[in-house]
């Protein structure tokens, strides 16, 4: 029997050399594997070590570029000119490299984290200053209500998005996944971009709670204003810890996260019962019981911020949303998951008409994607109300917007020990003022705690978002010297630590907190001022990569009911979501869909045009200008930039024929086979 040869597509060029089909047939079986996901004999042939695809499934036409190569150096496959003995294959035309799906082992992560790992890598992201900074920031600016009400949205907010997104992990746990489901399904174009502004968020993060943290070691008197602790410990000693415990082995980075995350819940929850303590009269002066009584008037606000409640309101859904970034990391963090079962076999086919019994990939990245949302919502809402029963709205020691200007006097030194109190967190002002002796001191040490190790699992995030976006690039000898630098940062090293990636990550804003140095850790200067923006950018650029999982999504589900009949007739697994008869076949299905995936985008959009926009309709200021739009207008500027540069047309993805829709699902399942 002749070898089936490639059905080329019609864009494919004609110039292009032919070479001979190389690599198993699709279902050849995968190296067999340990407990611990790694390969028990990696000198085994390469032919058995390497799952080749159809350049026709991963090459797309120029308007849709598709999946990258990875280095074609790593090609060992038998190649060949035109003219080469036949008995190596049918010849097809093809580019001169080929695409490997399965990458070389240097561009390979180990899959050691458990259920656990992923929930406090996940808690730690999202459990940051948020919360400790913009709860008492919006309480100041729309009353208690404006508490209570923008948690609580923003929070349903990402639950839905969350619901998108994992049902879609659940299938393709894969490198760059939230880059992927755009690329495929979307954009490809759109999908670099999403890859970029995901890794840029969490990038100046890392550098920009380093920075705050400066703010916070500035509460006590010793340390403030010290230029020598500023620059040697703070912005130089600590981001080069971070950066080394990021560095550790995965297994042991996991045990880190779970630690640092258990002591983030213990006091929480520690914070919520002081917060009922001092509500009730606790401290060493007689108090009356507060009750409710700030909530007499819910919906007083700042008059010289907003003109109307609404308005304010809109403007706290805006700054909340900054608290619940992070919720979606389990998509950055499930390429390191552990996946069920300990022998190949025990893991899903290439052939993909075949299954295993067992979940993709447990009930692990379910749990941290579906419930760590609703966690968060139900942290953040009820430490936001606590906070709204211990202090009044017009407390002058709230912090306020930086950009709007006030009538209300700060809070004067009183020589307690306190900085200003604009300055410090709500939490920490309501404890000062409670006399409850040393508990500010304890509840600003946990701040900085909260901010430092945010910022280590950013730097953890920001790493693998790197590599998922260069760990298939084409650095080979004759690429452009663009793409060969990119694709060094898609490797790892011999402990499977894209380091690389981390270093480049911690390193790119690095300078940022230095320039506190000269400007001082406030926001009444430019210096404070355009590290603000950067801190605020984080949220909007998350936003906007949320609103593109929620269209991928939508284009995947009208994808697969669209072909139904084809794909249930082939039996493509993991897809046919509508087969009741097959049930466990597919992973997870999210709850009221499309619906709630269209609400979920119309959500987005709202936040980003409306919400984010509110502060601007009481007058035009820079700083909220800047820190709402300025990521926006060079998000959409690089995409058209990248349109240019591949001469692709402004469409999306066409899945409207059957068979390459069947390709495109054949290629991520084998890229998720191969991320094992």
């Amino acid at each position: 029997m002749s070898e089936p040869r490639i059905e080329l597509p019609e864009w494919y060029p004609d110039w292009l050399p032919a070479a001979p089909r190389g690599g198993p047939p699709r279902d050849h079986p995968t190296p067999e594997r340990g407990e611990d996901g790694d390969q028990q004999n990696p000198q085994q042939p390469q032919h058995q070590n390497e799952l080749r695809a159809d350049p026709s499934q991963l090459l797309g036409p120029p308007s849709s570029p598709g999946l990258l190569p990875v280095d074609s150096r790593t090609d060992r496959s038998l190649t060949s000119q035109a003219g080469a003995s036949s008995d190596r294959g049918a010849f097809t035309r093809a580019p001169p490299k080929q695409i490997l799906v399965t990458p070389s082992e240097d561009r390979t992560v180990k899959r050691r984290l458990r259920g656990i790992h992923l929930f406090m890598i996940t808690l730690n992201a999202t459990l940051g200053t948020g919360l400790y900074w913009r709860g008492g920031q919006i309480l100041e600016l729309g009353g208690p209500l404006a508490v209570l009400l923008a948690f609580l949205l923003v929070g349903i907010l990402a639950w839905a998005v969350m619901q998108c997104i994992t049902e879609m992990l659940c299938i393709w746990p894969i490198p760059g996944a939230l880059s992927v489901y755009v690329s495929e399904f979307v954009d490809a174009e759109l999908g670099i971009v999403v890859g970029i502004a995901y890794w840029f968020t969490y990038s100046v993060s890392f550098a920009a709670l380093v920075a705050t943290s400066a703010a916070l070691f500035d509460y006590w008197p010793a340390l403030r204003d010290n230029k020598r602790v500023d620059g040697g410990v703070i912005y130089f000693a600590i981001p080069l810890v971070l950066t080394m415990v990021n560095g550790l082995g995965i297994e042991i980075y996991g045990v880190i996260e779970v630690i640092t995350g258990s002591i983030k819940i213990l006091f929480l929850a520690v914070i919520m019962v002081f917060m009922v303590a001092i509500n009730v009269g606790a401290g060493p002066a007689p108090r009356e019981h507060r009750g409710d009584s700030y909530w007499s008037s819910p919906t007083v606000f700042d008059t010289g911020a907003a003109q109307n409640w609404v308005t304010a309101l809109f403007m706290s859904i805006s700054i909340a949303t900054f608290a619940f970034v992070g919720v979606e990391i389990v998509a950055a963090s499930a390429l390191e998951a552990r996946w069920p079962g300990s022998r190949s076999e025990d893991r899903i086919d290439s052939g993909l008409s075949r299954r295993s019994d067992k979940p993709l990939i447990g009930s692990s990245v379910k749990f941290s994607a579906i419930f760590l949302s609703v966690l968060a919502t139900i942290a953040y809402t009820i430490s936001g109300v606590l906070v709204s029963l211990d202090i009044p709205r017009d407390d002058p020691s709230l912090p306020r917007l930086s950009w709007v200007t006030t009538t209300v006097e700060p809070v004067k030194d009183d020589g307690s020990g306190a900085p200003p109190s604009i300055t410090t967190s709500a939490f920490v002002v309501i404890a000062l003022q409670s006399q409850i002796p040393h508990l500010a001191d304890i509840f600003n040490a946990f701040l900085i705690f909260t901010a430092l190790t945010c910022a280590q699992t950013n730097l953890y995030v920001a790493s693998r978002t790197l590599f998922g976006l260069t760990s298939r690039l084409d650095g080979g000898t004759g690429q452009p010297w663009l793409l060969r630098v990119l694709a060094w940062f898609g490797r790892t090293n011999r402990h499977k630590v894209p380091m690389r990636a981390m270093i480049f990550s911690s390193l790119a804003f690095s300078w940022v907190p230095f320039l506190q140095l000269k400007g001082g850790t406030g926001t009444d200067t430019a210096i404070g001022m355009f590290i603000e923006v950067l801190a605020e950018m984080g949220s909007v650029g998350v936003l906007i990569v949320w609103a593109c999982e929620c269209l991928a999504f939508i284009r995947y589900y009208h994808c697969i009911h669209r072909h139904k009949e084809t794909l249930q007739a082939e039996k493509i697994s993991q897809v046919r979501r509508w087969d009741l008869t097959d049930y466990n076949d597919y992973p997870y299905r999210s709850h009221a869909q499309p619906l709630l995936a269209y609400l979920a985008l119309a959500g987005c959009i709202f936040v980003l045009v409306v919400a984010n926009g509110a502060a601007l309709w009481n007058g035009f200021h820079d700083l909220p200008f800047l820190a709402s739009y300025l990521i926006v207008l060079v998000f959409f500027a690089l995409w058209v930039l990248l349109k240019l540069i591949h001469g692709a047309q402004f469409a999306w993805v066409d899945l409207s024929n059957p068979q390459h829709v069947i390709k495109k699902i054949k290629t991520l399942h084998e890229i998720r086979l191969a991320a094992t």
